[in-house]
């Protein structure tokens, strides 16, 4: 797949992956799909290293598309876990 596949899944299971998890995040919509695009290959690689499996077939099946909405639930809790107990404090 090439490059631009990876965005539009990423942005696509980023939007998933907060659709999953609602709530108030520290980031806007940028943020979110920053973080669906990292999560997409994040769950790519996840999925080749712990099942041993080629999780990145192809644009429509449906392994791949599990695999980027994985990946992003798992960096969205990260990145919640990170920024949401910040304060500001003046």
């Amino acid at each position: 797949m090439g490059i631009l596949a990876w965005i539009l899944i990423g942005l696509l299971a980023g939007a998933i992956a907060k659709a999953l998890m609602p709530g108030k995040d520290p980031g806007g919509i940028i943020i979110t799909m920053l973080i669906g695009i990292a999560g997409g290959l994040l769950g790519g690689w996840l999925g080749k290293v712990i099942f041993g499996v080629d999780s990145i077939d192809g644009f429509f099946d449906i392994s791949t598309w599990v695999a980027a909405i994985v990946g992003s639930i798992i960096l969205l809790v990260v990145y919640r876990l990170v920024t949401g107990n910040r304060h500001s404090r003046a």
